[in-house]
Parts: structure tokens; C-alpha cells; sequence
């Protein structure tokens, strides 16, 4: 995977949410929610040393517990297929969006060792009532670099608010993901793809990938 790719899902690991704010998810206006946890989490990478010093039990279950609830593996699963999801069965969908779950968390898991004290500044945000799909942008600052523009794309569901997509410097996380998702469905087809984030999430697992 390549840097933007790894930089797009490390982004996307601050926005996870204490369980005390889950139960309010859908009365807190989306930008809040951010901010709240966004904050929330880098006082915990900040604090953790075992996750800090790249101990990736214990932050793949920090990624399943509180990141997990809050992202949409579905739309975003489809999203990052594209024109070929509706091709796929059902259980293929399942398939689909479980490996890329699980892709997902364990990159997640291994780009959070690096954060070093980054700094999050929450841009202007406004929104109507009756807003169901919105944008809450960020800009991480990095002593010594540019900074990096942080967007992140919710829905409003009956679950509260859910993020289906993390854009980084105007590049989006389930774009990135489409070109090749579309190569490997042409050579293989839909099982092709299922196999190929299978063999990946193996990999990962065994720390060779």
C-alpha cells in the first residue's frame, strides 16, 4: 500500500468514539462529535505507550471497539466498488464488506504507532436541520510540514451519524481503493476480489504485508 493510502487510513483512526458519546451519537451534531472524539483519541495515543510502541493486539482491539461502530462498511464497501456491487449476490456483499472491514482495521491498527503529536485544527462548519449527508473538514498540523486537509464525510442514519468516506488532501479513501478493486474484479471477478482482500487480511495478520 502506498503512503497516501496508509496516510488515508491513520487519518481516518481519530475518529473514534467513547462509549459514553455513542449513546448520544444521534443528538450530537456531527462536527461536535468529531471534534469530541477526535480530541478523545489522540489523548489516548498520546498516553498509551504499548499501542505507541506498535503493540498490535491491543490497537486492533482499540480500532474494533471504538471505530468500528462509527463507520458505514457497507455504503463505504460499495462506494469503493463502484458499478460492479451490483453484480455481486448478497453473500458476496457480506463477503465484500467484512474483508474490507477487516483490511481496514488492521491497516488502521498498524498506522497508528505512527502518530507523533499531531495537532487538529476543526475548520467552520453549518449545516440545516433536515441535513442528512454532510462534510466536517480538519486540517492536521505536523511541526515542520504543511499541513494536510482532513475531511470527513457523514450520513445522518437512525444510529446517529456514520462516516462513509475520509479524504485526505483532496484525495478520497474509497476512491483510492476503486481502481484496483475494479482491476481485480475483471480478472477474477467478485470471488477474484473477495479471495485477493482475503489472502491480504491473512498477511497483515501474520505481519507480512
Amino acid at each position: 500500500m502506498n503512503y497516501l493510502s496508509k496516510l488515508l487510513l491513520a487519518a481516518a483512526t481519530v475518529l473514534a468514539v467513547p462509549a459514553a458519546l455513542a449513546q448520544e451519537a444521534s443528538v450530537i451534531a456531527p462536527d461536535i462529535l468529531v471534534q469530541n472524539v477526535t480530541e478523545e483519541v489522540l489523548a489516548t495515543l498520546r498516553q498509551d505507550k504499548e499501542i505507541r510502541n506498535g503493540n498490535t493486539q491491543k490497537t486492533i482491539a482499540l480500532v474494533q471497539a471504538k471505530v468500528l461502530p462509527h463507520f458505514n462498511f457497507n455504503r463505504m464497501t460499495a462506494l469503493a466498488v463502484g458499478r460492479d456491487w451490483s453484480k455481486a449476490s448478497a453473500a458476496q456483499k457480506e463477503k465484500l464488506a467484512n474483508q474490507f472491514r477487516d483490511l481496514l482495521v488492521r491497516t488502521y491498527a498498524n498506522a497508528v504507532s505512527s502518530y507523533r503529536d499531531q495537532k487538529v485544527r476543526y475548520k467552520p462548519f453549518k449545516m440545516s436541520s433536515d441535513d442528512t449527508d454532510v462534510l466536517v473538514r480538519t486540517e492536521i498540523q505536523q511541526p515542520g510540514s504543511r499541513p494536510i486537509q482532513l475531511d470527513y464525510s457523514l450520513e445522518k442514519t437512525d444510529k446517529g451519524w456514520k462516516v462513509y468516506d475520509v479524504v485526505v488532501a483532496g484525495v478520497s479513501l474509497v476512491t483510492n481503493y476503486r481502481s484496483s478493486f475494479s482491476q481485480q474484479i475483471r480478472e477474477g471477478g467478485i470471488d477474484g476480489l473477495i479471495n485477493t482482500l482475503s489472502e491480504k487480511n491473512k498477511a497483515l495478520e501474520k505481519g507480512k504485508a
